[in-house]
C-alpha cells in the first residue's frame, strides 16, 4: 500500500490535485479541472485528469461518491498518516532545546 502512496505522490501533477482537495474536498471531475487551469495553468484533458484521479484513488488518497448523476472526490489522509507514523512513531520526541549560554555580567563603563 506504501508504495502505491510513494506512486502517486511522486507525480508534481497528482500532487496539485491533493493540493486543489486539500483546499476544498468534495469536487467533481469538472471543478478540478477548472481549478487546475484557473489556478495552475495545466490544461490538462478531462481523461488525463480522470486517469491522475484513478492512481490517487487506487492509493487511497482519493474517495469517490456518487450523488445522483454527480461524482464527488474526497482527500483521505489516511494513508500520509499510516506513513508517517510507520517512521516518526505515535509520539514523535520533542525537540532538545538548546542549553541556554549563561549570560557573563557587564561591567559598568567607567565614566571620565
Amino acid at each position: 500500500m506504501a508504495d502505491d502512496v510513494f506512486k502517486a505522490l511522486a507525480d508534481p501533477t497528482r500532487r496539485l490535485i491533493l493540493d486543489e482537495l486539500t483546499d476544498r474536498t468534495g469536487q467533481t471531475l469538472f471543478e478540478i479541472c477548472g481549478r487546475l487551469v484557473t489556478k495552475h495553468g495545466l490544461g490538462l484533458s478531462r481523461q488525463a485528469v480522470s486517469q491522475h484521479l484513478a492512481v490517487l484513488e487506487t492509493a487511497g488518497l482519493v474517495v469517490t461518491r456518487r450523488e445522483g448523476r454527480y461524482k464527488f472526490h474526497d482527500l483521505n489522509t489516511e494513508p500520509l498518516e499510516h506513513i508517517v507514523t510507520r517512521w516518526l512513531g505515535p509520539k514523535t520526541p520533542k525537540t532538545p532545546q538548546t542549553p541556554q549560554t549563561p549570560q557573563t555580567p557587564q561591567t559598568p563603563e567607567s565614566t571620565p
